[in-house]
């Protein structure tokens, strides 16, 4: 596998080895060991999710709230391909408040490592996609938060068009960015 960290400090895009032939392929989705040696950090993920969507569902941008909530995730997609998208909510970070995007598709099946004190999201780009991520803390609906997907200050192209959009009652309602840091 290769790892590559971008320029939000903490978050690595993840490339497994993958083994073709004409039965179909393989590859180590996750290896605990390699995934520690190779970012230098140790993460014990407790729980994995995954969700299915139609092209155009966007959901987020989501975090949990408080150091004992947070979570760090490794995402990856099972079947089709997502706009991911993270945005860097430590205020000390000299990154605060940047974001960074990238496709995640099933045939690549890259994985993004998006470390604790961030927001994440996805907008889904193909009906039927399943998108998967370990989380290193258990999900707490009471410390569940979010900022609006279009907020101005975040200024996020989702490369989309926005009318197309298929959002949850409660992602429609977050909060701009600027409101949550004051």
């Amino acid at each position: 596998m290769t790892v590559e960290e971008i320029y939000l400090k903490g978050c690595f895009i993840i490339t497994p080895n993958i083994f073709e032939d004409d039965r179909g392929c393989f590859f180590e989705n996750f290896n605990q060991r390699l995934f520690e040696a190779k970012i230098g950090l140790k993460v014990d993920f407790v729980q994995d999710n995954q969700s299915q969507s139609s092209k155009g569902v966007l959901r987020g941008l989501h975090y949990q709230e408080g150091e004992l909530f947070a979570q760090a995730k490794l995402v990856s997609v099972v079947r089709g391909s997502v706009l991911d998208v993270c945005v860097d909510l430590r205020k000390d970070s000299l990154t605060f408040g940047k974001h960074f995007s990238i496709i995640l598709n099933a045939i690549e099946k890259k994985q993004l490592f998006v470390p604790r004190g961030f927001a994440h999201g996805f907008l889904v780009l193909e009906d039927h996609t399943i998108f998967s991520y370990k989380c290193d803390n258990y999900y707490n609906k009471t410390f569940e938060r979010g900022i609006i997907y279009n907020d101005t200050t975040l200024n996020i192209d989702w490369k989309f068009p926005e009318e197309k959009f298929i959002l949850s009652e409660k992602d429609k309602t977050l909060p701009p960015f600027e409101t949550l840091f004051k």
